[in-house]
Parts: structure tokens; sequence; C-alpha cells
């Protein structure tokens, strides 16, 4: 509309005063225009449908909807009314032909409004504000300014004094209102909030403190900066409010005395608080992680590598758990490498940091797999209680019976597989209430790294020595046994069950450990979000189930043939009872697994969270009874040993009762 304006005028050869009275009171009207979404389109809504619209009057651009679960949604939104007609006050408005002629062809470029702002108010770029202010905070007007604010960022190289970051603040911060915040979802460019993260601390890097401390407070950003020395200890504290209700958040960046003698000249510090940024940058990316504090970019000088950081936290839940991360100015992601927990309780997080090249802003994200419930913790203790009981026992009976129930070599090597299963999963449990003890957001970084190995290690042995029982079956069927020796065989078994789960851990923490993508940040297990470092456990799990009851139905189809001699005969039955094992025990570990996978995926679900804790920590008593009591040999065995006992017991009671029936 101002473009047909400026060209009636031009073609009529109307005095400027009369052009520039006109297309002023037309801005005017186009600033205070408010645009209502649109909820339907033209058409029938069906699945994957979509349609185009053109934007209300008095605005430019489109809009996009898109058809989803039987109604229009709107997806796309490029409705803008700032351009470079209107956008200047009224003291700047553009008069020459030339320029006109220039503007008219670019009139919504941000590159065009950033090159004509240098040239009209170099000074403090305030000619711009009072217009940006008045304007709607509609998706293309937040784009227009983001890219201006870019643009902005770029073209200056040289020092930026208070009053140039007073104006880019001015700027930033009418889009930043927490009123505009879902309206970034609708802009094209998803990237368009860690474009103007990453303008902005640019921007800010290039600020120039002079004698003064800086100090410039909007509703939505905020920057500090001053002077720090070895002599001089500076921190900056940030209260700001988050929404229109008045709720307000602070945020404190803390410079350590030991860091800070490492400064032997006066260098700036500079750090900018966002208290609406992480909700934007959640809506417009669509972050499955939620923010809970303030956004804190610190520009630092070269010799400082640390800081830490205070935030309180906007929801203040006990039972939500927080993580400490950095904005990856690269990935455009929000990474934990970059930060470490220092301390946190119910109203705030201490984290400590390592600001660099990628690493300038931080924040705290609300942890989404913490689910809190005692009755988890009662079922997790008292369930892993009985199942360590449980396996000393088995280890006991083993132990007890094991002269008479291995007197064959096919027996000697299944028993040698049930007590490993069983050691392990003993040492995997005790391990694992060592880790439950180091969870949690206050540091013992190094304790539940060494935890989480042996839980890995050793949970990972007990399907691998599942595997070699497996392994047995299937040389004991395809092959003959006495081919080769014991202690070859025996030499295999330890290969399988602890060497291949030890390889499988050492890779693991050697890959994610260096960059802290090891463990979960909220408790002592192998990592999900960032590395997936959980699939080197779950792959390998999952597999071996899957080739045990593979080997499980090949048993069954091979002993359905009739066996020849009876040495054959008890070898095949002997097989038959490793394969009863194998049958219970491996779909049991499998099912427990299987719902800790489900754990992850469905992290909220409190039934896959009780039926994973119930199966998992009652595995010990899986193992006693199925693996155990409930073969028969080694009932027989307890029976001989029992009577062995009574009869000794009795000799030793009646001892010349004894003699006698010896010498009749």
């Amino acid at each position: 509309m101002i473009r047909t304006l400026w060209w009636y005028c031009l073609l009529f050869l109307l005095p400027t005063e009369s052009c520039k009275t006109l297309c002023q009171t037309t801005s005017k009207s186009m600033a205070k225009v408010t645009v209502k979404p649109l909820g339907v389109c033209d058409g029938a809504c069906t699945e994957s449908a979509s349609c185009h619209q053109s934007c209300p009057p008095g605005t430019e651009g489109d809009m996009d909807f898109a058809c989803r679960a039987k109604k229009w949604h709107k997806v796309n939104d490029t409705c803008c009314t700032l351009t470079a007609f209107n956008i200047f006050e009224e003291s700047y408005l553009l008069q020459s032909f030339e320029e006109t002629v220039r503007v008219n062809e670019f009139a919504s470029k941000p590159e065009t409004i950033a090159d004509i702002l240098m040239e009209k108010c170099p000074v403090d770029l305030s000619c711009v504000i009072r217009n940006i202010q008045q304007s709607p905070r509609i998706p293309g007007n937040i784009a227009l300014v983001v890219q201006l604010l870019r643009n902005i960022s770029t073209t200056l190289t040289r020092d930026v004094d208070e009053a140039k970051m007073q104006s880019y603040s001015a700027m930033a911060n009418h889009i930043l209102n927490s009123n505009s915040i879902s309206n970034w979802t609708f802009i094209p460019d998803r990237n368009s909030s860690c474009v103007l993260l990453h303008s902005v601390n640019s921007f800010a890097k290039k600020l120039f403190v002079k004698k003064h401390p800086i100090n410039i407070s909007d509703a939505f950003i905020h920057t500090m900066g001053t002077m720090v020395s070895g002599e001089n200890l500076e921190n900056f504290t940030f209260s700001m409010q988050i929404n229109d209700t008045g709720d307000k958040v602070t945020g404190r960046v803390l410079l350590s005395t030991n860091e800070l003698r490492k400064v032997s000249s006066p260098l700036q510090v500079i750090s900018i608080a966002f208290p609406t940024l992480g909700a934007i940058l959640e809506a417009s990316l669509l972050e499955k992680r939620t923010v809970n504090g303030l956004v804190l970019s610190v520009i630092l000088p070269k010799e400082l590598e640390r800081i830490s950081l205070v935030f309180e936290k906007i929801s203040k839940l006990e039972e939500r758990k927080s993580q400490c991360v950095g904005w990856h100015s690269l990935e455009n992601r929000w990474d934990q490498r970059a930060c470490e927990m220092i301390q946190e309780n119910s109203q705030q997080a201490v984290c400590k940091c390592w600001p660099s090249k990628f690493f300038t802003s931080f924040s705290i994200l609300m942890s989404p797999n913490t689910l809190e419930s005692r009755i988890l913790t009662y079922i997790t203790y008292i369930g892993l209680g009985i199942s360590i009981c449980s396996l000393i026992i088995c280890l006991s009976i083993e132990a007890l019976v094991w002269s008479q129930v291995t007197k064959t070599e096919i027996s000697y090597l299944r028993h040698l597989c049930i007590a490993n299963i069983a050691a392990t999963l003993l040492m995997a449990d005790m391990w694992f209430i060592v880790a439950a003890f180091l969870s949690g957001p206050v540091t013992h970084h190094h304790g539940c790294v060494a935890a989480t190995f042996f839980v890995h290690f050793f949970y990972l042995s007990v399907f691998f020595w599942m595997l070699a029982k497996a392994l047995l079956i299937l040389y004991g069927i395809l092959i003959v046994f006495h081919t080769l020796p014991k202690s070859f065989l025996v030499a295999c078994l330890f290969s399988v069950g602890y060497g291949c789960p030890l390889v499988i851990a050492v890779v693991t923490i050697a890959v994610t450990e260096p960059g802290k993508g090891y463990l979960r940040p909220e408790a002592c297990w192998l990592n999900w979000d960032m590395t997936k470092a959980l699939l080197a456990f779950v792959v390998p799990a999952l597999a071996i189930v899957v080739v045990n009851l593979i080997t499980v139905t090949l048993v069954i189809i091979k002993t359905q043939r009739p066996a020849i001699g009876s040495s054959m005969f008890q070898e095949v039955r002997a097989i038959v009872r490793i394969c009863k094992n194998i049958a219970i025990l491996t779909p049991l570990l499998g099912l427990t697994w299987g719902f800790g996978i489900a754990t992850v995926i469905d992290v909220h679900s409190l039934a896959f969270h009780i039926i994973f804790s119930l199966l998992n920590a009652f595995q010990g008593f899986f193992i006693l009874v199925f693996g155990t009591i409930l073969d028969p040999k080694i009932r027989e065995a307890l029976k001989s040993r029992v009577s062995s006992a009574k009869w000794i017991s009795r000799i030793s009671e009646f001892p010349q009762d004894s003699q006698i029936n010896s010498t009749s």
C-alpha cells in the first residue's frame, strides 16, 4: 500500500511534504493492525491436505494450513506490516527519488533496512525503535526484526558503545515479549530463535565497556558489563519478569577468585539474561525439553575458562530434577557437555560451565526422565534384597552339591554357566544399589562413572553367560562333546561370558565419557538423550535373547529323533535340561529389559516402570527357582547331603550304637 502511494505521489508530482504526510498516516494505521488467525480453509479437511491463504488486508505475506485430526491448523505465517517505508520515524522518512526507487524494489528486505539504518542514524540506531515497538508481534514482523538484528550485528565490525546496545536491546526486547512466544512457531525459518540468540551474543562481543559498568535493563533482555581483574571481583545478579503476571526469576554469574588470578590486567566481562528465550527456543524448534530458568549468555576474556552460574527455577516441583546445559551455536541444541551440576534443591540449581567459541549461552533444563514414586523405590529395594538373598542361596547350593552334580563333562559346563550367571547378577545388583545412592544432581561424577561401568559390565555378563549356555547346547547337539578338551571349552565360555561384555563396556565408556555423554544427568546409568550409550546394553541383550530362543527351537526339533544307546540318551537328557533353563530364563530376562526399553520410550508411564522394577528386582529369585531348585539332579543331591548330614549327626550322638551295628 505504501509503495503504491509513493508511486502515486511521484507520478503526479505532488509536493514531498504531502507525500510524507500521506505515507505517515498510512504507516501509523498499518502499525496498529492486529492480525487474527484464520481458523478454516476452503475445501474439505482430509488427512495430509494443506491449503494456502493470503494475509488479511493491511498486511503482506501469506499463511499455510495443514489438516490434522480433521481440523485445519496453521503451520506457517509470513504476514508482515513492517517495511522499509514505515519502519523509520517521521524525521527519517525517505525523500529522494533515487532512494525511493531503491527501497521500493526491496521494501521488505532486512538487509536494505539495515543499510538505510546505518545511513540515517549511525550514532545510536534509534530511528526505528518507536515504529518497531508499535508494530504487532505477528510472525512476519518477528522474522523481519530477527533478520534486521542479524544484519546489524554483521555490519557493525567496530566497537559498539552503550547507546547502540540500548537501541539493539530495545529492538530485541519487543520480539522477546512473553506475548509473542506462540507466534514464533509459525515463522517458516525454524532457526529464527537461534539466529536471534547468536546475533545478540555477537553484537555484545563488540560492546566496549569504558570506565563505568554497563547496565541496560529491558523487560525481556538485560545486559550487564564491567571490567574485572585479580584485584577487582564483580559478579552479575539478574532478576527478571518471565510473564505478564509479574512472576520474577533470578540468575547469577559468579567469577571465582582462582579464575580472576589468571587476569593480569583489567579485562571486560559481559553477561546477558533472557527470561523468555528458553520458551521461544522450545516453541520454535519444537524442543521436548523445557528450560526451567533464565538463559544466561556470558562473554569472557580468553584467560577465564570457567564460571559458576546460579539459576532460580521457574517450576519449583521437588520431584523434577534439573540438567545444566550450554547452547551449542553450531548444532543449535542444548548440550550437557558444556556444564556440570554442582548443587541443586527445589528452589535453584548451581552449575559449573566452560564457555568457549561454541558455548556462550547456558541454562537449566527440566529433566523429562525423572519419575519419582515411593512405590518404585520400595519395589526396587525390597526386590533387590530378595534377589541378592536368592542369589547367595543359589551359589551356596551349587557349592554344596558341586561334586555330586558335575560328574559328567556336560553337567560340569552347565553348572559352571549357572554359577557364573548367579555370581554376575549378584555383583550387578550390588553395584546397582551403589549407583542408586550416587544418583542425583549433586556430583559424585567419578564414583557414578565407576558404578555405571560395573552395572553395565555385570548385567551384560548375565546375558553373555546365557549366550554361553546356548552355544554349549548348539555344540552338544550339532557336534560331539568329547572332540575338544574340557579346559579349552571352559576357556571359551569365560571368554564369551566375561570377555565380550568387558570389550563392549570399555569401548562405550571410552567413546562417550570424554564428551561427558556417558551418564544420564539424573541417574548413574547409560545416557540415552545425547549419545544413545544405552544401546550398548540394549542391542547385545536383545540380540542374545533372539539367539537363545532360536537355539531352543533347534533343540526341540533335534531331540525329536530317537536316541541310540544309554550314554547318548543321558547326554540328550542333559542337553534338554539345559534347554529348559534357557527356555524359562531367557524370556524372563528379555521381557524384563523389553519393559526397560518401554520406560525409555514412555518415560511418564508409571505402569511400565512398576513392571520393569518388579521383573528386574526379582531376577535373582527366578534364577534360584528355575535354574537350581527345579533341577531334579540338584534336589536329589541335596536330599543325599541332608541324609548324610543326619547320619553323621546320629553317629556323633550315638557312637556306641554305630560300633555295635558295624560289628554285627
